[in-house]
């Protein structure tokens, strides 16, 4: 691993501009005063000085014995002639736009421009910024101005290097302070810009590459889980990418290895036929390295309220909601007039206790079983039944589960959950509840690592600024708010700044902006940036950001290089999406990832006279507990899993009931 401190300033001095000659002078007046956060200057017409320049100036008059320099970033430009009005150039061109002027003499013009205080050295007493001299800033000057100096040398060393900074043919790193940026000073970072043209999801790719080469020892180990919410931009991370030569240039500069991620691990749900996993990582030479994502009711039943719906789950359904995750949920379950003790362990397993509560309601003309009215039962029983269909493919039946590696995360490694192709309910669920174990295993510092990164893109959608107040939301809040004491840090995009929760972005340590539209500029969050900066804002080229980090007093523009993985659209060019597989051919690929000498025709002949769900079910279970001869364990689960239970007999030849009325209301319709 590279150190910021290792970076050759060597390799910024070739091609720059001559630093030593002042480009400029202090200038005030009596209507455009300078103060101590603002100053005034004017140059040549050909001086290399454009917006988001940074200069130095150098006082004259010695303060308490120091010359006074001061540093700024240039936010405002003018242009100046000698004309009063336009009507003197239009009658000094005849009124000829392409005729040339009539004086012998070209007019004036001076070029005057307005720059933002970043640093006053010494930093007190604090005073104006005095007349003095205006020269362009090296790359010492452009590190002590961003206050880069404390934190990118020495031992204890924090830099992440973002980008580069460019002016007067200069080229100068540009760090973040990792403390500041993973914790534990401050942390979280956002990114915003318009779809397509801002490269979020490339920043932020090139941003942990960035924090995975230079993350210091000292600070502990990094870990990133992305969360792919829409189409495959996150699905071939491990995939070399192509790069200019201009892109190498800045990675060799930067100190960050051109190379995907070397470690990366690719998780997603099932599709509902259960067949095969919904993603667009399904070419047969990438899909044995993408794991499932299946959660049975232990799982879920813990996030209920993500997918229940508030205005149909009362107090009183919350009441028995509670009381089944409590009491009944893996415990032993008994009671008199029940057919018989209940273990409940899968959805099927509450389904049957269900059944057994009805009937007992029934045998007894009751209204209420345990201070829980029948309708209340019905109703509840109907929602939790509902959660396999409504998130099928991710939420099993027969309790199954396949997860992230809790506990045992590992340093530098990505873990990619795909869930761009479920639906809405189904990326709650797994949002909500992945973070959670995040949370719990940092808190009791059983992860794996120190920090994870949480990537999250269309910020937008799960928390607004407006709309209900979700489980989703709550939890983005709790992150932005508490996560950096626990190491959990949030990395979120989206379009519209403005349009996610306040809490969210205004706890963000770090912002990068790509390019933004107009009307978002309008917006009251951007009124402190000047006309000018909101102008280069909404011109901004790929690859270049406008930086906002705590040490960094005004905003800087940076450029970055082209992340070294494959684009989502290249990767689904190059490995385009598997056909839908048969069951067989499903089967065979998931048992080959325990055994290589399994083939099509065993499985074919194997499942011959089995039901879809039992060799969907019996797979499961090869599949989560990996034994040692898988053959036998397949063969000996379908034959254990096709006998029928004592449930299954009750439910199709149930006892008689008495017969009783009962409201439209008391089902929960």
């Amino acid at each position: 691993m590279t150190s910021p401190s290792a970076v050759p300033r060597a390799a910024f001095d070739a091609a720059s501009a001559d630093v030593s000659l002042p480009l400029g002078r202090v200038v005030a007046t009596e209507k455009k005063p300078n103060t101590p956060h603002e100053f005034h200057f004017w140059t040549a017409i050909d001086a290399p000085i454009g917006i988001g320049t940074i200069v130095r100036v150098e006082g004259n008059t010695p303060v308490e014995a120091v010359i006074p320099r001061v540093y700024g970033v240039v936010v405002e430009g003018f242009s100046y002639s000698d004309l009063q009005s336009p009507l003197h150039d239009v009658l000094g061109h005849d009124g000829r736009p392409h005729q040339g002027p009539l004086a012998h003499t070209d007019r004036t013009e001076i070029r005057l421009y307005t720059a933002s205080v970043l640093r006053h050295i010494p930093e007190e007493p604090l005073q104006p910024v005095p007349l003095g001299a205006v020269y362009l800033a090296d790359d010492a000057d452009v590190a002590v101005a961003l206050r880069m100096d404390g934190y990118i040398t020495g031992e204890s060393a924090t830099g992440i290097p973002v980008g580069v900074y460019r002016a007067g043919g200069m080229r100068s790193p540009i760090f973040l302070d990792a403390d500041f940026l993973v914790g534990p000073e401050a942390a979280h970072l956002n990114i915003s810009g318009v779809s397509g043209l801002a490269t979020k999801t490339s920043a932020i790719e090139w941003l942990l590459q960035s924090i995975f080469a230079h993350f210091p020892a000292h600070r502990g180990t990094v870990a990133a889980v992305c969360f792919n919410v829409k189409g495959p931009d996150l699905c071939f991370l491990d995939q070399p990418g192509k790069l200019e030569p201009a892109d190498l240039e800045m990675y060799d500069m930067l100190g960050v290895p051109p190379t995907p991620f070397q470690d990366v691990r690719y998780f997603a749900p099932f599709t509902a036929r259960g067949f095969a996993l919904n993603t667009l990582r399904s070419h047969p030479a990438l899909a044995d390295s993408v794991s499932p994502l299946t959660w049975g009711l232990g799982e879920v039943l813990q996030f209920a309220e993500v997918l229940l719906n508030k205005d149909d789950i009362d107090a009183k359904a919350d009441a028995l909601i509670d009381f089944i995750r409590e009491r009944v949920v893996g415990k032993d379950f008994e009671e008199p007039g029940f057919t018989r003790t209940h273990n409940v362990q899968s959805f099927a397993d509450l389904d049957a206790w269900f059944r057994d509560v009805l009937r007992k309601l029934e045998d007894s003309n009751g209204d209420t079983w345990r201070t829980h009215h029948a309708a209340t039962v019905r109703k509840v029983r109907n929602r939790l039944s509902n959660l396999s269909t409504r998130c099928a493919g991710l939420v099993t039946d027969d309790g199954a589960v396949s997860d992230l590696p809790f506990g045992s995360f590992v340093d530098r490694a990505v873990y990619v959950i795909d869930v761009a192709n479920v639906e809405e309910d189904a990326q709650d669920l797994v949002f909500a509840r992945v973070v959670s174990r995040l949370r719990e295993q940092l808190e009791r510092r059983e992860l794996g690592v120190d920090h994870v990164i949480v990537f999250v893109d269309e910020l937008n959608k799960y928390a607004p600024h407006d709309g209900p107040d979700t489980y989703v939301r709550k939890m983005l809040l709790d992150i932005a708010e508490r996560g950096r004491y626990l190491g959990l840090v949030l990395f979120g995009a989206q379009q519209f700044r403005s349009q996610v929760h306040r809490r969210v972005t205004g706890n963000a340590g770090t912002a990068l902006y790509g390019r933004m539209d107009g009307d978002e500029l309008a917006s009251p969050g951007y009124q402190v940036l000047s006309p000018a900066i909101k102008a280069r804002m909404a011109t901004l080229d790929k690859g270049q950001l406008m930086v906002r980090h705590p040490h960094f007093t005004q905003p800087v523009f940076v450029r970055f290089p082209r992340p070294s993985v494959m684009s989502g659209r290249e990767g689904v060019e190059r490995f385009p999406q598997a056909p839908e597989p048969s069951l067989a051919q499903a089967v065979t690929r998931e048992l080959r990832r325990l055994d290589d000498t399994i083939e099509l025709g065993f499985v074919q002949q194997t499942i011959l006279l089995y039901d879809e769900q039992v060799v969907l079910a019996a797979r499961n279970a090869v599949v989560r507990t990996r034994p040692d001869d898988v053959k036998r364990a397949f063969t000996r689960e379908l034959a254990r899993r096709a006998r029928p239970t004592a449930s299954d007999v009750e439910a199709v030849a149930p006892r008689p009931r008495a017969l009783r009325s009962f409201s439209p209301d008391e089902y929960g319709g």
